[in-house]
């Protein structure tokens, strides 16, 4: 049956209504089927000369975007800090890049993004820096509401997004949900809601109809 299944079939419905409302907030937003789509598109949204970094992402990762980059654009990467302090200021540069990739935890039908971060580098790119934005989104992200989707950024992205970073003790970690904790080592610092986008078309979302990240 190929694409024509049920569910890729209610994916590709509601991908697109989302992207057409994403648009009206004034994102430059794209509807692509695949992974492999989607790649080919974000590509597209990145001038060669560009200098990119980028938040926390599995999403982009899975469409192969991050290797894509690194072996084809000058970019800033944390990972390569030898110390926590070079590490500190590699992410302070990330703020300046030319353009930033990542994802977004949540996102209502009607196109706001939900995103929460622990250090805020991510969200702070989000809001102001860069001179542009990519995001990669799986439609498995999209919420009906904006309740709905801040309590999918904190009961279902956190406590995954959190088993990625050994050795952290926070409620959710061990718990699996979220419990709204005041710990040191929460993840759960900034709840950032992007209603549009300023300047218009700066931030640039591709919306997948596969299921991506968490």
């Amino acid at each position: 049956m190929g694409r024509n299944k049920p569910k890729e079939i209610r994916y590709d419905l509601l991908g697109t209504r989302t992207v057409e409302n994403l648009q009206k907030r004034h994102f430059d937003a794209y509807y692509c089927k695949t992974k492999e789509e989607a790649l080919k598109k974000a590509i597209e949204l990145i001038p060669e000369n560009d200098v990119v970094s980028w938040g926390g992402s599995v999403s982009i990762d899975e469409i192969g975007l991050l290797n894509y980059v690194k072996e084809n654009r000058k970019v800033i990467d944390r990972d390569s800090a030898k110390s926590p302090e070079e590490r500190t200021e590699l992410m302070r540069k990330a703020l300046l890049c030319d353009t930033y990739l990542m994802s977004s935890n949540a996102m209502t039908e009607d196109g706001i993004l939900v995103n929460i971060d622990g250090n805020g580098n991510r969200v702070a790119a989000l809001c102001y820096g860069p001179k542009s934005v990519v995001m990669i989104v799986g439609v498995n992200k999209i919420c009906k509401t904006l309740d709905d989707a801040i309590s999918r950024a904190r009961n279902i992205a956190a406590p995954i997004n959190i088993q990625r970073f050994k050795g952290l003790k926070t409620p959710c970690s061990t718990k699996g949900s979220c419990y709204n904790c005041k710990s040191t080592e929460s993840i759960c610092n900034q709840v950032v809601i992007t209603r549009m986008s300023r300047p218009v078309s700066k931030i640039k979302i591709i919306v997948v109809g596969e299921d991506l990240g968490f």
